[in-house]
């Protein structure tokens, strides 16, 4: 992954989007600042530093299924809020869940990442 030291927080933001997408957890983790927090919005902390946002997106990373849609960003300033349909392999089966995702981008890293989830959507079952 390219040096981020000096990228626009969007471009930061995109490349922590790009690595979900393939599923590369060190490339996603390098976006994040070694002392990154993630929140439940709006101040529910999830997860702070490097070990333990890694510890929580250990299992997420092994869903096969697992790609987030972006739907729309806005950016302004170093805050980049992105709209998603995340598809996920959840315990009770395959679906999506809307997400509003607020990151705070400084010196080229995500600094806090804040979430808001809508509900769970199961894949329908399908007719014998």
């Amino acid at each position: 992954m390219a040096e981020t030291l000096h990228s626009s927080p969007e471009m930061v933001v995109q490349q922590q989007l790009d690595a979900y997408n393939a599923h590369d957890l060190e490339a996603w983790l390098a976006t994040y600042a070694a002392d990154a927090c993630q929140y439940q919005h709006p101040a529910t902390l999830l997860a702070r530093g490097h070990a333990e946002i890694r510890q929580r997106a250990i299992a997420r990373f092994a869903e096969p299924d697992l790609h987030a849609q972006l739907l729309h960003r806005q950016v302004l300033g170093q805050v980049v809020i992105d709209h998603e349909m995340v598809r996920r392999n959840f315990a009770e089966g395959p679906g999506y869940i809307e997400l509003l995702c607020l990151y705070t981008v400084e010196e080229g890293k995500i600094s806090s990442a804040s979430f808001v989830a809508g509900p769970v959507q199961l894949d329908q079952a399908q007719p014998a």
